[in-house]
């Protein structure tokens, strides 16, 4: 595993999503790590199916002040965050973002002058170094929607 963060921009189309998850297993070394995996997926396909295919995001995972992964996936639409709902057992979709808010220790949204960032942190994968830290102070704080202790991660 490289001990800088990872960042990639791409484009949200339905083909990236394995391809990203490839990659940041790559980037861990081959530990095992299905929470995060699940959850830049879910992720990405919010971007796909409530922004629409071909929109330009950007992807960061990196390793917080307080030893956690986060993950931030940034997308142009400012006006559009993700919404948690609870979908009905005949639906097709719709929990993705319960996914992330089961998974994740907490997550949220950050409003950029350009977008927005939907976060989420968890916990290390077991046998993973995590990678490089990087404070959430000014600037980067947010609004925490979900998780237990959503909001600025306070050790930093």
């Amino acid at each position: 595993m490289t001990p800088l963060p990872l960042r990639m921009d791409l484009l949200a189309v339905p083909k990236a999503v394995p391809e990203v998850r490839y990659m940041v297993r790559g980037w861990c070394g081959g530990v095992d790590a299905p929470d995060l995996l699940l959850c830049i997926s879910e992720l990405l396909t919010n971007v796909i199916v409530h922004l629409g295919e071909g929109t330009p995001v950007t992807l960061r995972v990196a390793g917080t002040c307080s030893g956690r992964v986060r993950v931030e996936l940034s997308d142009p639409g400012p006006s559009l965050w993700p919404v948690l709902r609870t979908a009905g057992v005949r639906d097709e979709s719709g929990r993705g973002l319960a996914l992330v808010d089961a998974l994740a220790l907490r997550w949220g949204v950050e409003q950029g002058p350009s977008g927005k960032t939907v976060w989420c942190e968890l916990r290390v994968p077991a046998g993973w170094d995590p990678p490089v830290c990087e404070p959430t102070g000014p600037g980067r704080a947010g609004v925490g929607l979900g998780g237990a202790g959503a909001g600025a991660d306070p050790t930093c």
